[in-house]
């Protein structure tokens, strides 16, 4: 007797009339795990031009020439802006906390005024030059030789030329002058723009390209497949490949592949 009660098979008790359960099968999730660990993996990877940006209130830093147009501030060693007051003299700033951009009256407008030169005009309307004694003045309604400045570049590193053929910097008392002949620390300026760049702009994604890879293959067979039998035809090779070519840059051609496989779609053959 016993063994024929070890040969039964023990499990969950069926009642008569009840359908028994099938087990659901666990979805292989390691791809999209993978996907995810790609994605944060980028974002760790922080851009050192974004993190400038973002810590100095949007305000990105002017890397040659061409970027020098249009609204422009003057950022020394310290973190402190140069700052116009309503005489037409121009002083070092009060420091900005992080985050912070430069303040109304550390804005200037930047405008190319022949080779390699550019001309400056304050928030009072006049357009800067240097005086007599070596001091930077916003006194001026019409540019001419005096009021045009040089940004000269090097090492990633830049320094203004003055009209007078010397440098800006900051005196003892924090007036802006140009009285120095060779460059150095107190020398080095760094020239902020808001402007919005072409290089910068983002581009759309559409509606059916985001979320993961699973979510815009799904998004895709539902935007173009014929549904003559209600069914939902998803390409079952998994993601892997999707991801190669992401990577690669064919994700929306591999789609097509995919989609052209399943044969329902009203787009391919």
């Amino acid at each position: 007797m016993e063994g024929h009660y070890n040969k039964v098979k023990s499990g969950a008790l069926v009642l008569k009339g009840e359908k028994k359960k099938k087990k659901k099968k666990k979805r292989d999730r390691s791809s999209e795990r993978e996907e995810g660990r790609d994605r944060s993996e980028k974002k760790m990877k922080k851009n050192p031009f974004m993190e400038d940006m973002k810590m100095n209130g949007g305000w990105w830093l002017a890397e040659n020439y061409h970027h020098i147009v249009g609204p422009v501030a003057l950022q020394f060693s310290n973190g402190a802006y140069m700052k116009a007051l309503d005489n037409g003299k121009f002083v070092l700033g009060a420091p900005h906390g992080q985050g912070e951009g430069p303040d109304p009256e550390e804005m200037l407008m930047a405008m190319k005024s022949g080779d390699s030169k550019i001309s400056l005009k304050s928030g009072y309307d006049k357009y800067l030059s240097v005086d007599k004694g070596a001091r930077l003045v916003g006194i001026s309604d019409a540019v001419g030789n005096n009021e045009m400045f040089e940004p000269v570049f090097q090492d990633g590193k830049m320094a203004l030329l003055g009209p007078n053929g010397r440098f800006m910097t900051a005196n003892d008392e924090d007036f802006i002058v140009f009285n120095k002949d060779r460059v150095s620390d107190t020398e080095i300026i760094k020239l902020r723009s808001n402007r919005e760049r072409e290089d910068m702009k983002k581009a759309e994604i559409p509606e059916e390209m985001r979320g993961t890879l699973s979510q815009v293959e799904t998004k895709f067979v539902k935007k173009f497949q014929k549904f003559q039998d209600h069914k939902l035809r998803i390409n079952q090779s998994g993601v892997h490949e999707l991801i190669d070519a992401r990577r690669d840059g064919k994700l929306h051609e591999t789609l097509l592949d995919r989609r052209e496989k399943m044969k329902s779609d009203r787009m391919c053959k």
